[in-house]
């Protein structure tokens, strides 16, 4: 069965059954910079990773708060596009620890390390198992 793009809860479901993805930012000479990184998603689509506060990507996002996600998992393929930040305060324990209980033993919520919340404003999900194969996009702003 697919998943339908504008439904967040199938598709923040699809992101913590794979657990990675590579997440784009945008450099400081406007190039595009690509990391694979350990992520999920909480079930209004609220995407989140972390990252070492000295990372490109941090500071990136500090900079330009753009990316885009792409997440693999066997014939269907999630691409996302929409606006990070450095979570603070009661959203980064929230979200930390929803990370941790994905990723056991993670990082995250120490000092030296960024949760990086992402809010999706735009999915396509690309079905290749299906046949024929299907794709759905949707808004999410």
């Amino acid at each position: 069965m697919s998943i339908d793009a504008a439904d967040r809860a199938a598709v923040a479901h699809f992101i913590r059954v794979c657990g990675a993805g590579v997440v784009a930012t945008i450099g400081p000479d406007a190039a595009p910079q690509a990391a694979y990184v350990g992520i999920t998603a909480d079930d209004s689509g609220v995407v989140v990773f972390d990252a070492m506060m000295d990372s490109r990507k941090v500071g990136n996002i500090r900079e330009r708060p753009a990316v885009a996600i792409a997440v693999t998992g066997a014939d269907t393929t999630v691409q996302l596009e929409g606006r990070a930040r450095i979570t603070r305060d009661e959203e980064r324990w929230r979200l930390g620890e929803a990370y941790s209980e994905r990723f056991p033993g993670s990082r995250a919520l120490d000092i030296g390390f960024a949760l990086i919340a992402v809010d999706v404003a735009w999915v396509r999900v690309y079905d290749a198992g299906a046949h024929p194969p299907h794709a759905t996009e949707a808004s999410w702003a």
